[in-house]
């Protein structure tokens, strides 16, 4: 299996790939069970710094992608100066738009049955060559044991070897970390909103406020009520950590360069 290298961001190892890495990450199987996916943003990482059974599902999964822009930014000045962002919803989209000729069976669980209804629709309309198997929308509640065995064998019972969670963070890491060893020949990837965002029930930021970090505050504008406390504690503790680190990466390259130039000190003038 080849997987991209990762590098930390405030405690949570993120991935330095690509789309084009991950679209070609959706052509392999394990038969160990599923290939695990994360889609990572600030929301993510803060969380798991207080929920130690997120953080276990986010350190084990296989791929965790750069999905916020505070989280690209932080790369490119810790790991990778060419990082880009790997955004759910735009990897989901761009898998269904290359689905033709590929062996790809798609499956979507997650959301709200009329979600699905919408979300399966735009898929036929945008990119009618994807192969939508199966889809599923699981109650709103906590899932037994025994649950999580009937929708694995649900899925797989479709012939599914992509299957596109929409539950939620930190819900859809846990079930995919709970899940994966009953997923043999699939890859998982939990994608939170995009259900919404495709399905066209939920706005997106537009694309500049996307490319300036800012799109926590459309985020905001559109549902305060629910997003205020997230973001009022989370944005300013990230930024501080994220500093934090940024200096230090910093402080030791500055290190290594002197410790190299000491060792190799220029040659004399002939």
């Amino acid at each position: 299996m080849n997987l991209p290298g990762k590098a930390p961001v405030v405690g949570t190892p993120i991935s330095l790939t690509s789309y084009d890495e991950m679209l070609d990450l959706l052509d392999q199987r394990s038969g160990d069970g599923a290939i695990v996916v994360a889609v990572c943003n600030v929301h993510s990482v803060m969380s798991a710094r207080g929920n130690p059974d997120l953080a276990r599902a986010l350190n084990s999964a296989h791929v965790a992608t750069p999905d916020g822009v505070p989280i690209v930014w932080t790369l490119r000045r810790t790991a990778n100066p060419g990082q880009q962002r790997v955004y759910g919803p735009d990897l989901m989209e761009r898998a269904f738009a290359e689905s033709g000729g590929r062996d790809w069976r798609h499956y979507l669980y997650g959301s709200t049955p009329e979600t699905l209804a919408m979300l399966e629709e735009r898929i036929a309309t945008v990119a009618p060559n994807a192969d939508i198997v199966g889809s599923y929308s699981p109650p709103f509640r906590p899932p037994t044991p025994e649950e999580d065995a009937a929708d694995a064998a649900r899925i797989l019972s479709t012939g599914a070897n992509i299957v596109w969670v929409g539950l939620g963070m930190p819900k859809q890491e846990l079930w995919m970390h709970r899940v994966a060893p009953q997923l043999p020949g699939t890859v998982v990837l939990g994608v939170g909103a995009a259900f919404d965002f495709l399905a066209g029930v939920t706005k997106q930021a537009p694309p500049w406020m996307q490319r300036a970090g800012l799109e926590w505050l459309f985020r905001l504008s559109q549902e305060p009520r629910r997003l205020w406390r997230r973001y009022v504690w989370n944005n300013p503790a990230f930024a501080a950590m994220a500093t934090l680190q940024i200096l230090r990466s910093k402080r030791r390259r500055t290190a290594i360069d002197a410790n190299v130039g000491a060792n190799h000190p220029p040659a004399p003038d002939e």
